[in-house]
């Protein structure tokens, strides 16, 4: 395989977790008695560009269905992390009446409805018919289509050049990211300004955290491989933050190179010169991340199996994608794990892709009194215990398997 960005030729593995079926395909009952589509789930690094990259098997189209299941919104921290983006872009870019802010991969409306109801012209480019509807809903206008230079040259030609473009964890998600960023460079006008956020490569292999990898995530990134992707695409960073979301993510800023005039920020050399400390770009860095997920996952499994052996129940929180990709990579079924609780009714009443776990509302928690429960989305996890702090009224006990099994 050729690297995405520059054509290398990749021939250096971060990990290999086998196969699994794409992480947001949640079966319906009827679709329990048919065959999952199952992919080879392995990740490559390019020694040129340092763009680290799932395998190409699965395209856009198998992976974002018209049903996809992820809707933004269910997340109270992640609607206050939008709402304060939305505030400080506003400070910072004196945004008003007269901008007009464009985000790509706009979801469900999560973040869009801050800027509109601030009486800002926005607009959302979304390709999934689900999160697209919601979105419509809070009154959002929505373009549903993939996004990427034509999308973008026609969007100028109606005369929607934006002030301000928001993609909040997609830059990940795109089969093609020169063609994306492309799209970026061209729906800018002159003085606007694009911001990224994604998880940080840096973070995601210093602290295990491989199941953040599954085929939706095509690329995992460092700022490194970020600025080298967008020199190429006609954008250049001029800022970046660190962020607590996610594990760890990085907020990049980015202008237009021929018209921006923002100057580079000392953060950039910051992240950039820690990153090459910490061996980025470097073959070395990549070396035993394969044996740090295999403890982890033969960790989780060995748990599951003695609360088994001696006769304690478990139940999981968050049907989220990282879960999906522990429990198909360690080979865990419904006699291990009963059910996962999802706040989202979309995936209620569902199966988890690979696992066939049956996803419920919270009330089966109260109902079945499970003696743990194992936050998938560790990230959310001090919101989570919060949110069901009643379980030690039983003397239930959470659990956590990534970055290392640990019962709280």
């Amino acid at each position: 395989m050729k690297c995405r960005h520059c054509q290398s030729q990749l021939t250096v593995s971060l990990i290999d977790l086998i196969t699994s079926p794409p992480s947001n395909a949640y079966l319906n009952q009827q679709e329990l008695q048919a065959t999952e589509k199952y992919f080879p789930l392995r990740v490559l690094v390019c020694t040129d560009c340092w763009l680290v990259q799932t395998e190409d098997y699965a395209g856009a189209d198998e992976l974002f269905s018209s049903d996809y299941a992820y809707f933004s919104a269910f997340s109270s921290s992640w609607l206050k992390h939008s709402e304060q983006y939305v505030t400080n872009m506003v400070d910072r870019f004196d945004l008003d009446e007269q901008s007009y802010v464009v985000e790509v991969a706009a979801n469900d409306g999560y973040l869009l409805q801050y800027v509109k109801a601030r009486g800002i012209p926005c607009l959302g480019i979304e390709p999934t018919t689900s999160t697209a509807d919601a979105a419509r809903k809070k009154g959002i206008e929505i373009i549903e289509a993939f996004f990427g230079v034509e999308l973008a040259n026609k969007m100028v030609e109606q005369g929607e050049q934006a002030d301000l473009t928001a993609a909040n964890n997609v830059l990940a998600h795109v089969p093609d990211i020169n063609d994306f960023v492309g799209g970026f460079a061209a729906l800018l006008k002159p003085t606007g300004v694009s911001t990224f956020e994604f998880p940080h490569l840096l973070r995601l292999v210093s602290e295990n955290q491989f199941d953040t990898i599954y085929h939706e995530h095509y690329s995992y990134l460092s700022l490194t491989a970020v600025k080298k992707i967008f020199e190429s695409n006609g954008l250049s960073v001029f800022d970046v933050e660190t962020l607590p979301t996610h594990g760890g993510s990085l907020r990049v800023y980015a202008q237009r190179t021929d018209t921006g005039s923002h100057q580079t920020s000392d953060n950039v050399i910051k992240i950039l010169d820690q990153e090459e400390s910490a061996g980025i770009n470097c073959v070395d860095f990549y070396a035993g991340f394969q044996s740090k997920a295999d403890r982890v996952k033969n960790d989780f499994l060995s748990f599951l199996i003695e609360a088994k052996r001696t006769g304690k129940t478990v139940a999981g929180y968050g049907a989220a994608a990282k879960g999906n990709t522990l429990m198909n990579y360690a080979g865990v079924r419904q006699d291990l794990l009963s059910y996962v609780v999802d706040r989202n009714p979309a995936k209620q009443d569902m199966f988890l892709p690979g696992s066939r776990i049956p996803i419920v509302g919270e009330e089966y928690i109260r109902k079945t009194q499970p003696d743990y429960v194992v936050i998938f989305p560790w990230n959310l996890r001090l919101e989570v215990v919060e949110q069901l702090s009643y379980i030690r009224e039983w003397g239930a006990k959470f659990v956590v398997a990534v970055p290392e099994l640990e019962v709280l």
